[in-house]
């Protein structure tokens, strides 16, 4: 009987050569899932920052266009999993460079969301800060 050489034989290369690239490829998976969830959840604040925007031009003043936006996040009925309100924290602001300008801006601590439980390569900061400025009177 004879026995094969170890240089001939095949049988088990699938399974070394799988087990040398899988970390490598499930580690590029959980970060584009990751990714993925986040610029989901930064898309939301982002809209969020405008529409809040959108609703503070009514106001008249600093303080009303801060009620108006506080109403509009308290009042809202955001349909997205990745956005919890408790954890927002919104400013309105008159721009100082313009005085026909205000911004608003979102602060959103998404240290909840589960992409930072994942074994992934790097993950962006926990914290998502957009703003919407707006102009005021029209143009």
């Amino acid at each position: 009987m004879r026995m094969p050489s170890v240089a001939t034989c095949r049988s088990g290369g699938s399974a070394v050569e799988f087990a040398i690239i899988a970390p490598l490829l499930f580690l590029v998976l959980f970060s584009l899932i990751g990714y993925g969830i986040y610029l989901g959840a930064a898309h939301a604040v982002q809209q969020l920052a405008a529409d809040a925007a959108r609703t503070a031009v009514a106001g008249l003043d600093d303080t009303e266009r801060k009620k108006l936006v506080q109403d509009y996040v308290t009042k809202s009925t955001m349909d997205t999993v990745l956005i919890d309100k408790t954890k927002l924290s919104m400013q309105v602001a008159a721009d100082p460079a313009n005085p026909n300008q205000f911004t608003v801006s979102v602060d959103y601590d998404a240290s909840n969301l589960p992409i930072f439980s994942l074994y992934s390569y790097a993950m962006p900061d926990t914290h998502i800060r957009r703003y919407s400025t707006m102009r005021i009177g029209g143009i």
